[in-house]
């Protein structure tokens, strides 16, 4: 019978020496060309083909209005919700149904897009919200990230100085971006907006968003 020879390694792992760990930000301010308006409807009935023929008549009539002035970028449209429940009595049995539709407006065109609001009679201003467009976003992360990483290997640096060491070299990273939106009149022009006139504009005004972009990691100082 052949002998068997058996090998066992200790392997021993180090624990890196000289590492720290470090975080920068960099940051820019930019005002938000995106708007979205939400329109929806809601309907009551005591059958459920009748609510939901109501609903789609009235999203109907609103998409016939909005594809004639949609145009890519500029006004994109898009159906929202659509939901058809039943409504229940006191007995626990069913007695009606209700249901919503919706309506969404998205775009860099803001006058173009209150007017169209403005104009859609069978549905009613549901929210408006500013934010960035892609191509805003995409442009501004780029900046911002850029800002951040000078921030992060200036901080290394010094780091490493203030240890004395003369440099270091990058173990580890980690990329974050993320943009904090506000609009300052949004709520109040949508109160504002259900008492105006027929065809009127809906009024609206953006605010800013802050672009955030967060390196953080570790380093080796050398």
């Amino acid at each position: 019978m052949p002998a068997t020879a058996v090998f066992s390694q200790n392997i021993r792992m180090e624990t890196p020496q000289n590492v720290v760990s470090l975080q920068a930000q960099g940051s820019l301010e930019v005002q938000q060309d995106l708007l979205t308006i939400s329109m929806n409807s809601t309907k009551d009935g005591s059958d459920a083909a009748t609510v939901q023929t109501q609903l789609k008549a009235a999203l109907d009539a609103a998409l016939t209005e909005a594809k004639k002035v949609a145009q890519p970028g500029q006004l994109d449209v898009r159906t929202g919700a659509f939901s058809l429940y039943p409504r229940y009595g006191r007995d626990g049995k069913i007695n009606g149904w209700q249901g919503t539709t919706e309506l969404v407006l998205e775009g860099r065109d803001f006058a173009r897009i209150s007017a169209l609001a403005g104009k859609i009679n069978t549905l009613t201003l549901g929210n408006v919200s500013f934010g960035l467009s892609r191509e805003a976003r995409a442009r501004v992360e780029a900046e911002v990230t850029a800002q951040a990483i000078e921030r992060f290997k200036a901080k290394a640096q010094e780091i490493s100085k203030g240890f004395g060491f003369g440099g270091y070299t990058v173990r580890e990273v980690n990329v974050q971006a993320n943009d904090q939106g506000f609009a300052h009149r949004g709520r109040m022009e949508m109160m504002q907006a259900k008492s105006m006139s027929a065809d009127a504009a809906v009024p609206v005004e953006a605010g800013r968003s802050t672009v955030v972009v967060t390196v953080a990691g570790a380093v080796q100082m050398k």
